[in-house]
Formats: C-alpha cells, sequence, structure tokens
C-alpha cells in the first residue's frame, strides 16, 4: 500500500495503538473527577472508531492481505512484528472499533466504583482484540490472544455480578486450557517448517507452506481445534459462557459476546482450515456434529431460562453453532455465510447485552417472571428489545436471516435432507424469544416490583443500540455491502481445501 503518505503505510499500528493514547491520556487523570474520567474514556474509544474508518475506504477488495507492516521484533526465534488485513480481518476491525466505542458509551451510568480502571481495561481490551485480527506473524497473534484474557479476568471479577470471582475464574481456567493447545499446535507448525527448510518463522505465510502428513495434520488440527472452539464457544466446551455473562457488566457481556467468541471463529478459518487443510477435511463430520449439536442444545436451554442475560448467552451459542456449520460445508457459499453470521451476530448481541442492562439499570432485576407490562412504562426500550429480538430470530429483511439463510442453503448442498436437524432451532428459537418478550415487555403492568419510579431508557442507553439497529437493517437489506468484502478472501481459502 506504499505511495499513500506515512499514515496510511503505519495505518494498522495507528488503529492498534490509539486504545493506548487514551489510556495514557486516563492514567493522567485524577480519579477524584469521574467527569473527566468518562469524558476521556469515551473520547479515546470514539477515536479508537475514526482511525478505523478509512481502512474501509482504502482497502481493495480484490486484493489479498493489504496495509502490510513488517518490523523486526524476536529476531532470534523469527518472530516479526507482522499487521495486515484481508476482507474479513476488515470486517472484525471495523467491529471492535464501533463495539468498543458504544459499550463505553452505553455504560456512562451503569459503573460507580473505581471508574479509572474501569475504562483502563476496556481500552488495554480492545487493543488485545485488534491485535489478534490484524496479526500475520503466529507469536503476535498468540501474544495478543493472551492479553484479552487479562482485562476480561478484571472486568468480571471485579465490576461483575454476586458470583463474580467463580465467574471470572471459570473463564480464565476454561480459555488457558485452550489457549495451551492452541500453543501446541503453533509450535508444532513451527518445528515442522524448520525441520523441512531449515529457518525458524512464524510468519504465517511461510508456515502454511510447511507439508505435514494426513496424521499429522490430522493431530494438530484437532489442538488448534480445540483451543478456538472453546472461545466459540461449541458444545461441550461452552459452560463457561453462561456464567461469564450473567455476571460481568453490561459493556462487559457487549464485548464478550460481540468479539471474544469471534476469536475462536476467526482463527478457525485464519489459521486453522488453511494451515491443515487435510487435517480439516477429516475433521468436517466431528466439525458438523458438532456445529448442530451446539445449535439445538444452546436454544432448548434457552427455553428453560428465567433470566433475560442468561437466555442471551445460550442464544450465543445456538448461534455461533451456525458460523461452525457454515465452514463444515467447505462451500463457498459455506464458509461466506459462516463469516457473515459471526459479523451478523456481533452486531445483533450487542443489541440483547445492552437492553438486558437497560431493564436491570432501571427496574432492578432481569427476572423473567418478576417482570411484566413494562412496555407502559419503557417504550422505547421495549421497541429497540423487541426489534433486537426479532433480529435475532431471523426476522427477513434483518441482517441474520441472510446469514442463517445461507447457512442452511448451502448445507442442503452438502448433506441434503439433514438440514431438517438445524432447522428445527428456527422455530424454538421464535418461542423463547416471543416468550420471553411477551412475558417482560407486554401484558399487564407487573405487582412483583415497584414500578413508579420506573423510566424510560436515557440517551445514552438508547442511542448506541439506535445505531446498532440501522446498521442491522442495512446489512440486512444490503447483505452485498458486506459480501465484497467476504468473498475473495473466502475463495482463496476454498482454493487451498481444494474445493468449491
Amino acid at each position: 500500500m506504499a505511495g499513500h503518505g506515512w499514515a496510511m503505510d503505519h495505518i494498522l499500528s495507528i488503529v492498534l495503538f490509539t486504545p493506548l493514547l487514551g489510556l495514557l491520556a486516563l492514567v493522567l487523570i485524577p480519579s477524584r473527577h469521574e467527569r473527566a474520567v468518562k469524558i476521556c474514556a469515551n473520547l479515546a474509544s470514539l477515536a479508537g472508531f475514526l482511525v478505523c474508518l478509512p481502512l474501509i475506504f482504502a482497502f481493495d477488495p480484490a486484493h489479498d492481505f493489504q496495509f502490510v507492516e513488517n518490523a523486526s521484533w524476536i529476531p532470534s526465534l523469527g518472530a516479526t512484528y507482522r499487521l495486515g488485513i484481508d476482507g474479513y480481518g476488515l470486517l472484525l476491525v471495523e467491529l471492535t472499533g464501533l463495539l468498543g466505542f458504544l459499550s463505553i458509551l452505553s455504560s456512562w451510568s451503569a459503573v460507580k466504583n473505581r471508574l479509572k480502571e474501569y475504562y483502563a481495561y476496556f481500552l488495554v481490551l480492545q487493543v488485545g482484540m485488534l491485535g489478534v485480527f490484524m496479526s500475520l506473524d503466529l507469536l503476535l497473534f498468540f501474544v495478543f490472544w493472551e492479553l484479552v484474557l487479562v482485562p476480561m479476568y478484571f472486568i468480571i471479577g471485579i465490576w461483575g455480578g454476586p458470583r463474580r470471582v467463580y465467574a471470572a475464574i471459570k473463564f480464565m481456567i476454561y480459555t488457558l486450557v485452550g489457549s495451551v493447545l492452541m500453543l501446541l499446535g503453533i509450535l508444532a507448525l513451527y518445528f515442522e517448517h524448520f525441520r523441512q527448510y531449515q529457518v525458524y518463522t512464524f510468519d504465517f505465510a511461510e508456515l502454511m507452506k510447511t507439508n505435514l502428513s494426513g496424521t499429522m495434520q490430522w493431530w494438530v488440527f484437532w489442538a488448534f481445534f480445540l483451543g478456538f472452539a472453546v472461545k466459540v464457544p461449541m458444545w461441550p466446551l461452552h459452560t463457561w459462557l453462561p456464567d461469564a455473562h450473567v455476571e460481568a457488566p453490561t459493556a462487559g457481556s457487549v464485548l464478550l459476546a460481540g468479539l471474544l467468541l469471534k476469536m475462536g471463529g476467526y482463527g478457525l478459518i485464519r489459521v486453522a482450515i488453511p494451515s491443515l487443510p487435510t487435517g480439516a477435511e477429516w475433521m468436517v463430520p466431528v466439525m458438523a456434529v458438532v456445529a448442530i449439536a451446539s445449535i439445538l442444545y444452546g436454544a432448548m436451554l434457552c427455553l428453560a431460562q428465567k433470566d433475560l442475560k442468561k437466555m442471551v448467552a445460550y442464544s450465543s451459542i445456538s448461534h455461533m453453532g451456525f458460523v461452525l456449520l457454515g465452514y463444515a460445508t467447505f462451500t463457498q457459499l459455506g464458509v461466506v455465510a459462516g463469516v457473515f453470521q459471526m459479523f451478523a451476530h456481533g452486531l445483533v448481541t450487542a443489541v440483547l447485552f445492552m437492553m438486558c442492562g437497560v431493564v436491570q439499570h432501571h427496574c432492578g432485576t432481569r427476572m423473567i417472571p418478576s417482570l411484566g407490562g413494562l412496555a407502559k412504562k419503557m417504550p422505547v426500550a421495549a421497541t429497540l428489545m423487541t426489534i433486537g429480538f426479532l433480529a435475532s430470530l431471523g426476522l427477513p429483511g434483518l441482517v441474520s436471516f441472510a446469514a442463517e439463510f445461507m447457512v442452511f442453503a448451502s448445507m442442503f448442498q452438502i448433506w441434503s435432507l439433514w438440514l431438517f436437524l438445524p432447522i428445527i432451532s428456527v422455530a424454538i428459537t421464535a418461542g423463547y424469544y416471543l416468550w420471553a418478550l411477551q412475558r417482560s415487555m407486554f401484558g399487564p403492568l407487573t405487582s412483583k416490583i415497584d414500578t413508579s419510579s420506573i423510566h424510560d431508557a436515557n440517551w445514552f442507553e438508547s442511542a448506541p443500540v439506535s445505531i446498532l439497529i440501522v446498521l442491522i437493517a442495512v446489512f440486512g437489506v444490503l447483505p452485498l455491502l458486506v459480501f465484497q468484502y467476504i468473498d475473495p478472501a473466502v475463495r482463496i481459502v476454498i482454493s487451498i481445501m481444494g474445493g468449491g
């Protein structure tokens, strides 16, 4: 991308480190000046979003990795500071900038204690997630992957609900076990590449040239698959997620579901599948079974939930199953659908968790049996929540419909009538969302909580959700706006697979 001037030649580093500059500014403000801390954190996250925007206009979908930066880092290990993005890297970087900004804005009045540390952890978290989506060096990728765990652990553990310490430790243990497996996979590629080429490197493009036997590919793919499946999370490795979501503060839940889960899906399509195509092909039956089990299991558990937030958490397991199901088809349509579903889920789930936070904040509870008739007191909030639920259940014209329909179409191409299994989830999803909506927002006003002081959502609660809903509608009607970036990147993966 030479010839664009210094700023565009280093645009990814600028995007990556803008939240850190905001963090430095935040550190200089005394903790007692709470309003100044809030304004600084919001401006930092806004700047983090704004510097992402030029990428959209300068990116050429016809080319592979762009805005590539390369600098020496640890020469003795063959590790470099190497950044670059392709189509789905671009989408996830933009999503990180957007959700980072909106989640910080939505928590304007949600947190009362240790404000400075709270915002600082969010800015560090943003740096880690951006690094994962930009890294073209696997050691750098791993460092950013691990960096993400630390702020999320503290966000859940300090500002979470009553069982926050339990949830934070469970989150840490599960994800660290996944990380160890992923590191084993990276080291297997690293040492095997050295054995064949006598060069130590973590450069992903070079590691893809490594020739592994079919059996070796199978074992290494298992290591990557389990490492990434914990993060997605796939059944049966999902049990950390509901606890983490229920206990995390609202903004933490938004980033956890909207972005951290995407790291697993991104890792599969960026690292595991292209570098180990034979191993991936052998694993197709396992991937398909795990995906369908996650879709149905998550949906069934949603029916039994009394807590709005826990219901949305289990729905994430169900909807992320569609990502893996799309990948398992190894067709152009299926993989594009899987990546698009990640993007769609990021937008929709952010709306749902923000609205769960609004209900908790205004009513003092998220328990569905204790709520009822809230639309009379909170018409704006009820409208936004209804649209969020309809988007998540796949209403045509909203973003999830396009994604899930494409996954079903690609599955029908490969496995024809087995499609009846995941398609059952559509009816179950409609059931649990509409039932929850009817019990919490409509009908007679509840007498189980004091409703006299309940008021509608504030501007800093409704504005972020409204922005997301506009995007959900735009990308639902015009999914080609997103496909033009995903499609060429997926073609490369499919050509490596020898499929299409």
